[in-house]
């Protein structure tokens, strides 16, 4: 007849209920981390809370849709490139926690006064929010971060 090796029982139960934490612990932590640190489809590389522009991309021409409206194109398509790469759902979580979206990304402290207080994902609802964005600067690109680097902060 066979021996049964000798077994610690309560060791071993420890072991068992140590494991089961540490699985719960790493299920629960990446589930945290998916929540307040959400790519959201590659629409926000940098990281967001939510999604307001959704998970799939919506890639767009530049120059379309810079034609619109009579602003300088080649400022326009500068500013747009920077802004969103032509990404009408890209989104970005700036570190105060505010909200940038669409095409021009449009901060969410303008969306009330263009976009009846929602996210400006619709790339028309978008544009019109950039028009009245450029026209709250003197008709200039000032209220984009990005202009600098564009080289049109004071130009149309």
């Amino acid at each position: 007849q066979r021996k049964m090796p000798h077994c610690d029982y309560d060791l071993l139960k420890m072991f068992s209920s140590f494991l089961l934490l540490c699985v719960l612990f790493t299920v629960v932590t990446a589930q945290v981390l998916n929540v307040t640190s959400s790519t959201c489809g590659g629409n926000c590389p940098g990281g967001c809370a939510s999604c307001p522009c959704g998970t799939t991309k919506n890639a767009q021409s530049i120059s379309t849709w810079c034609a619109k409206y009579s602003w300088n194109q080649a400022h326009c398509q500068c500013i747009m490139t920077a802004e969103s790469g032509g990404n009408a759902n890209a989104v970005n979580q700036n570190t105060g926690g505010s909200y940038d979206v669409g095409l021009w990304q449009i901060n969410d402290f303008n969306w009330n006064a263009c976009s009846s207080g929602k996210a400006p994902c619709d790339m028309t609802a978008n544009l019109n929010c950039a028009i009245a964005v450029y026209g709250w600067g003197g008709k200039t690109w000032k209220n984009w971060s990005t202009c600098s680097k564009c080289g049109c902060c004071s130009s149309s």
